[in-house]
Protein backbone atom coordinates (compact mmCIF):
# COMPACT_ATOMS: atom_id res chain seq x y z
CA UNK A 1 0.00 0.00 0.00
CA UNK A 2 3.00 2.31 -0.17
CA UNK A 3 1.96 5.73 -1.46
CA UNK A 4 2.15 9.46 -0.89
CA UNK A 5 -0.07 11.97 0.83
CA UNK A 6 0.05 15.70 1.53
CA UNK A 7 -2.39 15.64 4.46
CA UNK A 8 -4.64 13.60 6.71
CA UNK A 9 -8.37 14.31 7.01
CA UNK A 10 -10.21 13.22 10.15
CA UNK A 11 -13.78 12.61 9.00
CA UNK A 12 -16.52 12.37 11.61
CA UNK A 13 -20.24 12.62 12.24
CA UNK A 14 -20.39 16.08 13.75
CA UNK A 15 -22.44 17.52 16.57
CA UNK A 16 -23.95 20.80 17.82
CA UNK A 17 -21.80 23.17 19.83
CA UNK A 18 -24.57 25.35 21.25
CA UNK A 19 -28.36 25.36 21.75
CA UNK A 20 -28.95 27.26 18.52
CA UNK A 21 -27.19 24.50 16.57
CA UNK A 22 -29.30 21.60 17.81
CA UNK A 23 -32.33 21.65 15.49
CA UNK A 24 -30.35 22.58 12.33
CA UNK A 25 -27.93 19.76 13.13
CA UNK A 26 -30.74 17.23 13.62
CA UNK A 27 -32.37 18.39 10.39
CA UNK A 28 -29.08 17.72 8.60
CA UNK A 29 -28.83 14.25 10.15
CA UNK A 30 -32.38 13.27 9.19
CA UNK A 31 -32.75 15.08 5.86
CA UNK A 32 -34.79 13.03 3.39
CA UNK A 33 -35.83 10.45 5.98
CA UNK A 34 -39.28 11.77 6.84
CA UNK A 35 -38.60 11.88 10.59
CA UNK A 36 -41.56 13.52 12.40
CA UNK A 37 -40.92 16.91 13.97
CA UNK A 38 -41.94 15.62 17.39
CA UNK A 39 -39.20 12.99 17.23
CA UNK A 40 -36.61 15.66 16.40
CA UNK A 41 -37.82 17.71 19.35
CA UNK A 42 -37.51 14.67 21.63
CA UNK A 43 -33.90 14.07 20.55
CA UNK A 44 -33.18 17.80 20.78
CA UNK A 45 -34.10 17.54 24.44
CA UNK A 46 -31.27 15.05 24.94
CA UNK A 47 -28.76 17.55 23.54
CA UNK A 48 -30.26 20.46 25.48
CA UNK A 49 -29.83 18.40 28.66
CA UNK A 50 -26.10 18.97 28.05
CA UNK A 51 -26.44 22.64 27.15
CA UNK A 52 -26.94 21.93 23.46
CA UNK A 53 -23.35 20.75 23.12
CA UNK A 54 -22.27 17.32 21.88
CA UNK A 55 -18.85 16.29 23.15
CA UNK A 56 -17.83 14.86 19.79
CA UNK A 57 -16.29 17.94 18.15
CA UNK A 58 -14.18 18.84 21.18
CA UNK A 59 -13.02 15.24 21.51
CA UNK A 60 -12.11 15.13 17.83
CA UNK A 61 -10.08 18.33 18.14
CA UNK A 62 -8.27 16.82 21.11
CA UNK A 63 -7.63 13.68 19.07
CA UNK A 64 -6.28 15.73 16.16
CA UNK A 65 -3.80 17.41 18.48
CA UNK A 66 -2.66 14.02 19.75
CA UNK A 67 -2.33 12.65 16.20
CA UNK A 68 -0.28 15.66 15.14
CA UNK A 69 2.07 15.09 18.07
CA UNK A 70 2.49 11.36 17.35
CA UNK A 71 3.18 12.05 13.67
CA UNK A 72 5.66 14.81 14.53
CA UNK A 73 7.46 12.54 16.99
CA UNK A 74 7.78 9.97 14.18
CA UNK A 75 9.18 12.58 11.80
CA UNK A 76 6.08 12.53 9.59
CA UNK A 77 5.12 15.96 8.24
CA UNK A 78 1.43 15.63 7.58
CA UNK A 79 -1.06 18.41 8.40
CA UNK A 80 -4.31 17.12 9.89
CA UNK A 81 -7.64 18.57 8.75
CA UNK A 82 -11.07 18.12 10.34
CA UNK A 83 -14.38 17.63 8.52
CA UNK A 84 -17.85 16.43 9.50
CA UNK A 85 -20.84 14.93 7.75
CA UNK A 86 -23.57 16.81 9.60
CA UNK A 87 -22.17 19.93 11.26
CA UNK A 88 -19.38 22.45 11.02
CA UNK A 89 -16.68 22.08 9.97
CA UNK A 90 -18.53 20.39 7.11
CA UNK A 91 -16.43 18.05 5.03
CA UNK A 92 -17.27 19.91 1.81
CA UNK A 93 -15.82 23.12 3.27
CA UNK A 94 -12.78 21.30 4.63
CA UNK A 95 -11.97 19.63 1.30
CA UNK A 96 -12.32 23.03 -0.41
CA UNK A 97 -9.82 24.48 2.08
CA UNK A 98 -7.48 21.57 1.49
CA UNK A 99 -7.59 22.23 -2.25
CA UNK A 100 -6.92 25.95 -1.67
CA UNK A 101 -3.94 24.98 0.52
CA UNK A 102 -2.48 22.99 -2.36
CA UNK A 103 -3.26 19.51 -1.03
CA UNK A 104 -3.35 17.09 -3.96
CA UNK A 105 -3.57 13.76 -2.15
CA UNK A 106 -4.78 13.01 1.37
CA UNK A 107 -5.54 10.08 3.61
CA UNK A 108 -8.90 9.98 5.41
CA UNK A 109 -9.38 8.57 8.89
CA UNK A 110 -13.08 7.93 9.66
CA UNK A 111 -14.12 7.93 13.30
CA UNK A 112 -15.86 4.60 12.81
CA UNK A 113 -14.07 1.28 13.08
CA UNK A 114 -16.74 -0.77 11.35
CA UNK A 115 -18.12 -2.14 8.15
CA UNK A 116 -21.74 -1.66 7.16
CA UNK A 117 -23.54 1.26 5.60
CA UNK A 118 -23.42 3.76 8.49
CA UNK A 119 -19.99 2.69 9.68
CA UNK A 120 -18.21 2.56 6.33
CA UNK A 121 -20.02 3.19 3.07
CA UNK A 122 -21.64 6.43 4.22
CA UNK A 123 -18.14 7.83 4.78
CA UNK A 124 -17.34 6.90 1.17
CA UNK A 125 -20.41 8.88 0.15
CA UNK A 126 -19.22 11.84 2.24
CA UNK A 127 -15.89 11.78 0.41
CA UNK A 128 -17.50 11.53 -3.02
CA UNK A 129 -19.93 14.37 -2.22
CA UNK A 130 -17.17 16.65 -0.93
CA UNK A 131 -14.97 16.03 -3.98
CA UNK A 132 -17.90 16.69 -6.31
CA UNK A 133 -18.64 19.96 -4.50
CA UNK A 134 -15.03 21.11 -4.92
CA UNK A 135 -14.73 19.95 -8.52
CA UNK A 136 -11.64 19.32 -10.60
CA UNK A 137 -9.25 20.78 -8.01
CA UNK A 138 -10.38 18.37 -5.28
CA UNK A 139 -7.55 16.31 -3.80
CA UNK A 140 -7.43 12.57 -4.21
CA UNK A 141 -8.83 11.10 -0.97
CA UNK A 142 -7.97 7.62 0.28
CA UNK A 143 -10.06 6.39 3.20
CA UNK A 144 -8.08 4.17 5.55
CA UNK A 145 -9.16 0.63 6.40
CA UNK A 146 -11.53 -0.66 9.05
CA UNK A 147 -9.78 -1.07 12.39
CA UNK A 148 -12.28 -2.80 14.71
CA UNK A 149 -9.73 -5.44 15.76
CA UNK A 150 -6.57 -3.34 15.86
CA UNK A 151 -4.49 -4.33 18.92
CA UNK A 152 -4.31 -0.77 20.24
CA UNK A 153 -8.09 -0.40 20.14
CA UNK A 154 -8.59 -3.73 21.90
CA UNK A 155 -5.96 -2.89 24.54
CA UNK A 156 -7.70 0.41 25.26
CA UNK A 157 -11.09 -1.23 25.70
CA UNK A 158 -9.60 -3.96 27.90
CA UNK A 159 -7.96 -1.43 30.22
CA UNK A 160 -11.20 0.59 30.33
CA UNK A 161 -13.11 -2.53 31.36
CA UNK A 162 -10.67 -3.22 34.18
CA UNK A 163 -10.83 0.40 35.36
CA UNK A 164 -14.64 0.42 35.30
CA UNK A 165 -14.74 -2.82 37.31
CA UNK A 166 -12.58 -1.19 39.98
CA UNK A 167 -15.19 1.57 40.33
CA UNK A 168 -17.84 -0.93 41.41
CA UNK A 169 -18.33 -1.60 45.12
CA UNK A 170 -15.70 -4.11 46.17
CA UNK A 171 -18.25 -6.67 47.31
CA UNK A 172 -19.98 -6.70 43.90
CA UNK A 173 -17.03 -6.89 41.53
CA UNK A 174 -16.66 -10.64 41.42
CA UNK A 175 -20.21 -11.25 40.22
CA UNK A 176 -20.45 -8.25 37.90
CA UNK A 177 -21.65 -8.94 34.36
CA UNK A 178 -19.74 -7.43 31.45
CA UNK A 179 -22.09 -6.03 28.80
CA UNK A 180 -20.85 -4.67 25.47
CA UNK A 181 -23.02 -2.22 23.55
CA UNK A 182 -22.97 -0.83 20.03
CA UNK A 183 -25.32 1.36 18.03
CA UNK A 184 -28.24 -0.68 16.75
CA UNK A 185 -29.07 -0.67 13.04
CA UNK A 186 -32.03 -2.06 11.10
CA UNK A 187 -31.81 -5.84 10.71
CA UNK A 188 -32.05 -5.41 6.93
CA UNK A 189 -29.10 -3.00 6.94
CA UNK A 190 -26.99 -5.45 8.92
CA UNK A 191 -27.99 -8.28 6.59
CA UNK A 192 -26.66 -6.28 3.61
CA UNK A 193 -23.44 -5.23 5.37
CA UNK A 194 -20.39 -6.56 3.54
CA UNK A 195 -19.87 -7.99 0.07
CA UNK A 196 -22.61 -10.50 -0.82
CA UNK A 197 -20.03 -13.27 -1.23
CA UNK A 198 -19.01 -12.76 2.41
CA UNK A 199 -22.47 -13.58 3.70
CA UNK A 200 -23.53 -10.18 5.04
CA UNK A 201 -24.00 -9.22 8.69
CA UNK A 202 -20.50 -7.72 8.62
CA UNK A 203 -21.28 -4.99 11.17
CA UNK A 204 -22.75 -7.25 13.87
CA UNK A 205 -20.03 -9.86 13.29
CA UNK A 206 -17.29 -7.25 13.69
CA UNK A 207 -18.92 -5.88 16.86
CA UNK A 208 -19.13 -9.40 18.29
CA UNK A 209 -15.47 -10.02 17.40
CA UNK A 210 -14.29 -6.76 18.99
CA UNK A 211 -16.25 -7.69 22.12
CA UNK A 212 -14.72 -11.17 22.19
CA UNK A 213 -11.20 -9.81 21.80
CA UNK A 214 -11.71 -7.09 24.42
CA UNK A 215 -13.17 -9.52 26.95
CA UNK A 216 -10.31 -11.94 26.32
CA UNK A 217 -7.73 -9.18 26.80
CA UNK A 218 -9.47 -8.05 30.00
CA UNK A 219 -9.55 -11.61 31.34
CA UNK A 220 -13.35 -11.79 31.48
CA UNK A 221 -14.73 -15.18 30.35
CA UNK A 222 -18.45 -14.36 30.26
CA UNK A 223 -20.09 -11.33 28.68
CA UNK A 224 -23.07 -10.18 26.62
CA UNK A 225 -23.37 -8.13 23.41
CA UNK A 226 -26.40 -5.86 23.22
CA UNK A 227 -27.49 -2.75 21.34
CA UNK A 228 -28.53 0.81 22.00
CA UNK A 229 -29.77 4.05 20.43
CA UNK A 230 -32.27 2.53 18.00
CA UNK A 231 -34.59 4.94 16.20
CA UNK A 232 -37.12 4.80 13.39
CA UNK A 233 -40.65 3.38 13.21
CA UNK A 234 -41.41 0.56 15.64
CA UNK A 235 -42.54 -1.79 12.85
CA UNK A 236 -38.99 -1.88 11.39
CA UNK A 237 -36.90 -4.60 13.10
CA UNK A 238 -33.56 -3.43 14.56
CA UNK A 239 -30.78 -5.39 16.20
CA UNK A 240 -31.78 -6.42 19.73
CA UNK A 241 -31.78 -6.68 22.72
CA UNK A 242 -31.68 -3.08 23.83
CA UNK A 243 -29.37 -2.28 26.73
CA UNK A 244 -32.16 -1.15 29.06
CA UNK A 245 -34.25 -4.25 28.34
CA UNK A 246 -31.16 -6.35 28.94
CA UNK A 247 -30.62 -4.79 32.36
CA UNK A 248 -34.14 -5.88 33.26
CA UNK A 249 -33.35 -9.42 32.11
CA UNK A 250 -30.10 -9.51 34.10
CA UNK A 251 -31.91 -8.26 37.19
CA UNK A 252 -34.44 -11.09 36.81
CA UNK A 253 -31.48 -13.51 36.79
CA UNK A 254 -30.18 -12.08 40.05
CA UNK A 255 -27.28 -10.05 38.62
CA UNK A 256 -26.59 -7.11 40.94
CA UNK A 257 -23.69 -5.35 39.17
CA UNK A 258 -22.80 -4.56 35.56
CA UNK A 259 -19.86 -3.12 33.67
CA UNK A 260 -21.05 -1.61 30.38
CA UNK A 261 -18.47 -1.19 27.62
CA UNK A 262 -19.56 0.89 24.59
CA UNK A 263 -17.41 -1.14 22.21
CA UNK A 264 -19.22 0.29 19.18
CA UNK A 265 -18.08 3.87 19.87
CA UNK A 266 -14.60 5.34 19.61
CA UNK A 267 -15.50 8.45 21.62
CA UNK A 268 -18.23 9.80 23.89
CA UNK A 269 -20.94 10.61 21.38
CA UNK A 270 -24.25 11.86 22.73
CA UNK A 271 -25.56 8.30 22.40
CA UNK A 272 -22.99 7.23 25.00
CA UNK A 273 -23.51 9.99 27.53
CA UNK A 274 -27.31 10.01 27.20
CA UNK A 275 -28.28 6.40 26.49
CA UNK A 276 -25.74 4.86 28.86
CA UNK A 277 -24.74 7.45 31.45
CA UNK A 278 -28.33 8.64 31.87
CA UNK A 279 -30.96 6.13 30.73
CA UNK A 280 -29.11 2.86 31.40
CA UNK A 281 -27.49 4.11 34.60
CA UNK A 282 -30.84 5.35 35.91
CA UNK A 283 -32.53 2.03 35.13
CA UNK A 284 -29.74 0.16 36.89
CA UNK A 285 -30.19 2.37 39.96
CA UNK A 286 -33.94 1.68 39.94
CA UNK A 287 -33.15 -2.05 39.90
CA UNK A 288 -30.58 -1.74 42.70
CA UNK A 289 -27.76 -2.78 40.36
CA UNK A 290 -24.26 -1.34 40.68
CA UNK A 291 -23.33 0.21 37.33
CA UNK A 292 -20.01 1.30 35.83
CA UNK A 293 -19.46 2.45 32.27
CA UNK A 294 -16.10 1.82 30.61
CA UNK A 295 -14.40 4.73 28.89
CA UNK A 296 -14.24 5.03 25.12
CA UNK A 297 -10.75 5.00 23.57
CA UNK A 298 -10.78 8.36 21.82
CA UNK A 299 -8.76 10.22 24.45
CA UNK A 300 -6.43 7.29 25.17
CA UNK A 301 -2.95 8.04 23.73
CA UNK A 302 -3.04 4.62 22.07
CA UNK A 303 -5.86 5.75 19.81
CA UNK A 304 -3.73 8.48 18.26
CA UNK A 305 -0.97 5.89 17.83
CA UNK A 306 -3.50 3.64 16.07
CA UNK A 307 -4.20 6.41 13.56
CA UNK A 308 -0.48 6.89 13.01
CA UNK A 309 -0.06 3.14 12.41
CA UNK A 310 -2.81 3.20 9.77
CA UNK A 311 -1.03 6.09 8.09
CA UNK A 312 2.25 4.16 8.23
CA UNK A 313 0.58 1.15 6.60
CA UNK A 314 -0.28 3.30 3.62
CA UNK A 315 2.76 5.54 3.32
CA UNK A 316 5.57 3.20 4.30
CA UNK A 317 4.25 -0.34 3.99
CA UNK A 318 4.08 -0.60 7.77
CA UNK A 319 2.77 -3.81 9.32
CA UNK A 320 -0.97 -4.44 9.17
CA UNK A 321 -1.89 -5.25 12.76
CA UNK A 322 -5.22 -6.99 13.33
CA UNK A 323 -6.28 -9.63 15.81
CA UNK A 324 -9.60 -11.04 14.72
CA UNK A 325 -10.99 -13.74 12.48
CA UNK A 326 -13.87 -11.66 11.05
CA UNK A 327 -13.15 -9.94 7.73
CA UNK A 328 -12.30 -6.27 7.57
CA UNK A 329 -11.96 -4.28 4.39
CA UNK A 330 -9.22 -2.01 3.17
CA UNK A 331 -8.64 1.41 1.73
CA UNK A 332 -11.08 3.06 -0.66
CA UNK A 333 -10.20 5.88 -3.05
CA UNK A 334 -12.29 8.97 -3.85
CA UNK A 335 -15.45 7.51 -2.35
CA UNK A 336 -15.60 4.31 -4.40
CA UNK A 337 -17.10 1.42 -2.36
CA UNK A 338 -14.56 -1.27 -1.59
CA UNK A 339 -16.62 -4.07 -3.16
CA UNK A 340 -19.44 -4.21 -5.67
CA UNK A 341 -22.77 -4.13 -3.87
CA UNK A 342 -21.07 -3.85 -0.48
CA UNK A 343 -23.06 -2.36 2.39
CA UNK A 344 -25.89 -0.97 0.29
CA UNK A 345 -28.49 1.00 2.22
CA UNK A 346 -31.77 -0.97 2.13
CA UNK A 347 -34.63 0.85 0.35
CA UNK A 348 -37.19 2.71 2.38
CA UNK A 349 -40.44 4.38 1.39
CA UNK A 350 -39.87 7.29 -0.96
CA UNK A 351 -36.38 6.19 -2.00
CA UNK A 352 -35.56 3.90 -4.96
Amino acid sequence: MSGTADALLLLSFGGPEGPEDVMPFLENVTRGRGVPRERLEEVAGHYLHFGGVSPINALNRELIGAIEQVLADAGVELPVYFGNRNWHPLVEDTVARMAADGVRSALVFPTSAWGGYSGCRQYDEDIARARAAVGDNAPRLTKLRQYFDHPLLIESFADAIRAATERLPADRREGARLVFTAHSVPVAADRSAGPPADGGHLYSRQVAEAARLSALAAGVPDYDVVWQSRSGPPQVPWLEPDIVDHLDALHAEGVDAVVVCPVGFVSDHLEVIWDLDNEAAERAAELGMAFARAATPGTDPRFARLVAELVDEHLADGPVRELGDVPGYGCTVDGAPCASGCCALPPRPGRP
